[in-house]
């Protein structure tokens, strides 16, 4: 127990310390104005291109989506999601420990041993892919679907449309993550600074109000037009858990038939059966599934 007490103040003291050194330091690697920057210059194409003309400056939630942007990467790190992490990663270390194994043991590859370039396209590709499936889960499991909602509350897409999700959803996509990376170990810093960083631009840009499919590479990336479409209210009944999954690649959804993009969909319905009794804030949006059972 008393271990476990000590991983609880070293993440919240080390975490808070990490956040301030974000906010009061500057280096290339730095999450917190990097999600700043990225976020104008995509507001800005926005405003530059505009797919939905109509479509306000400050759109239907913006000021909604904006704080889910800053809560879910920084703020939900420092009350819950790096204390659980550590203790799971400890639990999980002190189970293998039974058996006279550790992560090291189930480790498949190592990517310091590869060139810098290769081990970077692994690292990515496996998280993508790995991301992918845990969206499908999302959709197809009730229980999850009701912590997915929240997402799929967006009436009107924007660039911090991307970051509007519930609290639950970091806990299972790390869950989903950490084997597959534990196999594959030796990513640095600097990797995961790059792969966090493309992710985040690839993921704006596709819920930015933007009409781009990137021509011959709308089957490489994810893309808006192709996105807007997962966020469809009404999809055909042949495919009733949703389609294109994809976070920042779309070639799984090609290769899995998951991929649906029948006519251009700039002003489609967006939203899911039903959400017109979704709740409008923060608070109740958060405490949605909590209460609600499918």
């Amino acid at each position: 127990m008393e271990k476990y007490l000590e991983i609880f103040k070293s993440s919240y003291q080390g975490y808070f310390n990490y956040l301030l050194d974000e906010i009061t330091g500057f280096h290339w690697e730095n999450y917190f104005y990097g999600l700043i920057l990225v976020s104008l210059v995509v507001w800005g194409l926005e405003l530059l291109f505009p797919w939905r003309k109509n479509q306000k400056v400050f759109r239907k939630d913006f000021w909604l989506d904006t704080f889910y942007m800053f809560f879910n990467f920084f703020l939900l790190n420092l009350i819950v999601l790096i204390f659980l992490s550590n203790t799971a990663e400890a639990l999980f270390n002190d189970f293998l420990s039974l058996f006279g194994l550790s992560v090291s043991n189930f480790q498949l590859l190592n990517l310091n041993d590869l060139p810098w370039g290769l081990g970077l396209f692994i690292f990515f590709i496996v998280s993508d892919f790995v991301q992918w499936n845990t969206h499908r889960l999302l959709h197809r499991i009730p229980f999850l679907w009701n912590f997915h909602k929240v997402h799929h509350s967006v009436k009107e897409m924007g660039f911090a449309a991307h970051l509007r999700y519930h609290w639950m959803e970091p806990i299972v996509y790390k869950s989903m993550l950490y084997i597959p990376l534990a196999i594959i170990g030796g990513f640095t810093v600097e990797s995961v600074a790059i792969v966090h960083f493309t992710a985040l631009a690839i993921g704006h840009l596709n819920h930015a109000n933007l009409g781009w499919d990137y021509g011959i590479l709308k089957y490489v990336f994810n893309n808006p037009k192709m996105h807007i479409w997962h966020h469809a209210k009404k999809l055909p009944d042949t495919v009733k858990y949703g389609v294109n999954f994809g976070l920042s690649l779309s070639v799984w959804d090609y290769l899995f038939g998951t991929n649906h993009v029948p006519y251009d969909g700039r002003d489609i319905p967006l939203g899911f059966l039903g959400d017109e009794d979704f709740p409008k804030d923060f608070i109740h949006q958060e405490l949605y599934p909590l209460k609600t059972k499918e």
